[in-house]
């Protein structure tokens, strides 16, 4: 009895727990806090956090082949998981604003200069080019897009990639305002825009079609993101297949969100995560988001003043991919400086431009480094 008792002991996570595992418990529940209390994108930094715990108790084999996990994280492996989220995000996105203005897309893509801006820092970090890759999609603060590539490009970085880019997203509020307010002066702030011209049912069933066939002869690398991502939209906008929308955008997301975030963050065990290599990727997608945020906010500006101060320069802060908060601080920072200002909807065009240029940037650098 006393031997089977010692082998019980032996056997439980309490024996085998190390300092190491205490620490990335101390991390999942941060993330639990940030989720939780504070309410920072809860609806990813909690299944992350819990696959982060998951992860580093001891002797589980959950991520080892045959365990739940291990089945579950093939959706990240094979690049399942993103294009689906995507699907989610087209059904759930209104291309209209950019349809009706269109230098958005110019907005959009100057606050990807982040990406290959910090593409270059890692490589100056000593970073390989498929792992500066991975790491640089960062700064386009689009989650699924950050999982893609690094699961082609350097999948032993996954962990904390993921969660560098999910974390950053979390704090778009708390991070772009003081970038917005320290570029732009008072008077750029309350400009006010001319309301977005309508833009008919016919455009906007057009628009997912044709930015499919051009981006995709481009960059058939981009295929699998922004097919999908057109797809949804373009049930949206069809108006002939309701129930699939519905499907789209509540339980597929819903249900893929929770199987993507819970895998990503089982990655994130104390062996890989905890290392240099963690450190320089947060620093890096800090510096990632924050250069993003001010090349869209400069862009912002050249086009306040080409178009003599009818652009709030604002806006092209909205051009990173965290679609639609990244839209609300553009409208919560232009309504501080005059309350009657609304710039949501013409923030929503960098906005979503934004996602589109994410894709194809990291359609870019699949097609460079993969």
């Amino acid at each position: 009895m006393y031997d089977s008792l010692l082998k019980f002991g032996a056997e439980t996570g309490f024996a085998n727990i190390t300092i190491e595992q205490v620490l990335m418990l101390i991390i999942a529940c941060v993330l639990f806090y940030l989720a939780i209390k504070k309410k920072y994108e809860p609806l990813l930094l909690l299944p992350i956090g819990f696959g982060v715990l998951l992860a580093n108790l001891p002797l589980t084999g959950l991520m080892e082949e045959g365990g739940l996990l291990y089945w579950l994280y093939q959706g990240v492996k094979l690049g399942i998981y993103p294009p689906l989220i995507f699907m989610g995000v087209g059904a759930l996105t209104d291309f209209g604003p950019l349809i009706a203005n269109p230098k958005s897309i110019l907005l959009g893509a100057a606050a990807q200069f982040g990406i290959f801006f910090t593409f270059i820092g890692a490589l100056f970090l000593g970073f390989t080019l498929p792992e500066a890759g991975g790491i640089s999609i960062i700064g386009g603060a689009d989650g699924p897009t950050a999982i893609f590539l690094a699961t082609k490009l350097s999948p032993h970085l996954l962990g904390p990639i993921a969660i560098a880019a999910y974390s950053y997203m979390a704090l778009v509020p708390i991070i772009q305002p003081p970038i917005m307010k320290a570029l732009t002066t008072g008077e750029e702030r309350r400009v006010k825009m001319e309301q977005l011209r309508p833009v008919s049912r016919l455009e906007k069933i057009i628009f997912p079609i044709i930015v499919t066939i051009l981006t995709v002869l481009l960059l058939p690398s981009a295929a699998a993101l922004i097919g999908s991502l057109m797809l949804g939209n373009l049930m949206r906008e069809s108006g002939v297949v309701d129930s699939l929308v519905k499907t789209t955008r509540t339980s597929l997301v819903n249900i893929v969100t929770i199987f993507l975030g819970l895998t990503v963050g089982a990655t994130a065990n104390a062996e890989s995560f905890l290392s240099a290599s963690t450190i320089k990727i947060i620093v890096l997608g800090l510096i990632a988001f924050t250069v993003g945020t001010a090349a869209g906010t400069l862009f912002g500006k050249l086009l306040y003043k080409t178009s003599g101060g009818k652009i709030n320069p604002l806006i092209g802060a909205a051009g990173v991919s965290a679609v639609p908060m990244a839209a609300r601080v553009v409208q919560r920072v232009g309504q501080e400086e005059d309350p009657s200002n609304f710039l949501l909807m013409h923030a929503m065009g960098p906005n979503v431009a934004g996602v589109i240029g994410s894709a194809i940037a990291a359609g870019t650098l699949l097609s460079m480094l993969g």
